[in-house]
């Protein structure tokens, strides 16, 4: 069997979490949440997450500025700090260059890396540098802090729970849209392509929801919520109903997708890398936590579905009909 009809996740269910499963203490979560979750006392935890980036995989060489790779590359696993409801604390960066890479794009690089670690008070504690015969390949870590009173994992959705979005989702997907269409750069496309190249991770709402009982199942939109939000529905064993009117889209992705013949609903459910946090709380909670969340960050949280008991699938709905044939979500292999 190839690796590309297993798939990504079913290569980790079937062949690598199951040689290590026996080795994992039962106190640890380990493979199968955004991070790895290690106690270190009874009230805290620690959290550990990496990711790779890899050149003409996950980004463009000539598409993107040093700064916005080295940013992004944070980013991405910040965020996943972030869907655990955790501080993170410090990072590890490792990279493979080409022999000919100029000394300027690190530099650029290390910059747009450093702006972001200022910025959430993470330090860079180590890591590893090599020489690549091929594309640049770039792996960060992270470890994070959190309560274990806070913790917010896929497996804790409840039927009954509303689905909620902390972000818009599907500009990054716009950007990416506006890349490979070469389209010209104005007000909109701008704000399309930032949203691409230099997300912002959801770290202070990831924090603030976590202190919330009411906030069930928590995780980043990095594949598009038509992927991520099958993480949720299997792990906690329930069904998901997402209405597609209610999905937060912008104005500017509207407007450009009407412009250029772009799905903007398809893009908002499949294109990913928006790096907002899909959240599961009780219906009961969701005023109060949606009015404190908009005294906090000066927006609201977008209910967009719920959970219920079944099958963990989802359904589509659009003017209480069942909608099919969506385009789902990333898949890396």
């Amino acid at each position: 069997m190839k690796i590309s009809k297993l798939g990504e996740f079913g290569l980790i269910e079937q062949v690598i979490a199951p040689e290590f499963k026996e080795l994992v203490n039962q106190h640890i979560t380990g493979i199968g949440d955004d991070c790895a979750i290690m106690p270190i006392s009874k009230n805290t935890s620690h959290l550990h997450t990496t990711d790779m980036l890899i050149e003409n995989t996950h980004f463009l060489r000539d598409k993107i500025a040093p700064y916005q790779l080295g940013f992004k590359c944070l980013a991405v696993n910040l965020s996943d700090i972030a869907a655990m409801g955790g501080k993170p604390l410090a990072s590890y960066l490792s990279i493979a260059l080409p022999k000919d890479m100029d000394v300027e794009w690190m530099e650029e690089f290390m910059r747009g890396y450093k702006d972001l670690s200022e910025d959430e008070d993470v330090p860079l504690l180590g890591g590893d540098t090599t020489s690549s015969q091929g594309p640049i390949v770039i792996n960060v870590g992270v470890t994070g802090e959190i309560n274990n009173q806070h913790i917010k994992k896929r497996s804790d959705g409840r039927p009954g729970d509303i689905l909620c979005l902390s972000g818009e989702i599907g500009d990054s997907a716009g950007g990416l849209q506006v890349i490979l269409d070469a389209l010209p750069e104005d007000p909109i496309t701008a704000r399309l392509l930032d949203q691409h190249l230099t997300p912002y991770p959801h770290v202070s709402e990831g924090l603030w929801l976590a202190r919330h009982q009411g906030v069930h199942a928590m995780i980043d939109v990095s594949d598009g919520i038509g992927s991520d939000l099958q993480h949720i529905l299997k792990a906690s064993n329930v069904k998901g109903f997402i209405e597609l009117e209610q999905l937060p889209i912008s104005a500017e992705l509207r407007q450009q997708a009407g412009a250029c013949g772009w799905n903007a609903m398809e893009l908002a459910i499949s294109g990913g890398e928006d790096y907002v946090l899909l959240l599961s709380m009780d219906a009961n909670q969701y005023e109060k936590l949606s009015g404190g969340f908009r005294r906090e960050f000066g927006r609201s949280l977008h209910p967009i579905g719920h959970l219920s008991q079944g099958d963990p699938v989802i359904t589509y709905m659009k003017d209480k009909q069942e909608v099919k044939d969506l385009k789902e979500g990333y898949r890396h292999f």
